[in-house]
C-alpha cells in the first residue's frame, strides 16, 4: 500500500484490477472509493456495460474516483481505446468529503499507470458522452 499525502492509502486491489482493465480488458469501468483511510474497489464493469451503465453506477450525494475504458473508431475508421479518469464530486456530497476526495486525487492518480485522459465533474453534464467522445479524439 502506498501512503497519500493526505494519509489515504491505496489498496493493491486497485492498482491490479486497473492493470486488468488496461492490459486485458476484463473490465470497461471501475468505481473506486474512500472507505475509512483508504481507497478501495466499490465496483467492476463488465466489458459488456455501457456508459450508462457506468454513470448510473456513481451515487449521486457522494464523492468518486472512476475510471472507464472507452472504445471508438476515428473518422480514418481505426479502432481505438483511450481510459479516462473521471473525479466525480458531485455538488450534494458533504463539503468534508470533497475535501478528502480532492487532496488524495493526484497521489492515487499516480497509482494507475496509463491513464490517458482526466476529467472532473460535478454533475452529469460535465461528463456527458458527448464530452468523453469529444476529449477522446
Amino acid at each position: 500500500m502506498a501512503n497519500a499525502v493526505s494519509g489515504t492509502a491505496v489498496q493493491d486491489e486497485c492498482k491490479l484490477k486497473f492493470l486488468e482493465l488496461k492490459a486485458k480488458r476484463n473490465y470497461r469501468f471501475i468505481i473506486f472509493k474512500i472507505d475509512g483511510q483508504e481507497v478501495v474497489v466499490e465496483k467492476l464493469g463488465s466489458p459488456e456495460e455501457n456508459y450508462d451503465n457506468f454513470t448510473n453506477s456513481l451515487p449521486h450525494d457522494e464523492c468518486r474516483y472512476a475510471v472507464f475504458d472507452f472504445d471508438f473508431t476515428t473518422n480514418e475508421n481505426i479502432q481505438k481505446s483511450k481510459i479516462f479518469f473521471i473525479a466525480w464530486s458531485p455538488e450534494s456530497s458533504t463539503v468534508r468529503m470533497k475535501m478528502v476526495y480532492a487532496s488524495s486525487k493526484d497521489r492515487f492518480k499516480r497509482e494507475l499507470d496509463g491513464i490517458q485522459v482526466e476529467l472532473q465533474a460535478t454533475e452529469p453534464s460535465e461528463m456527458s458522452l458527448d464530452l468523453i467522445k469529444s476529449r477522446a479524439y
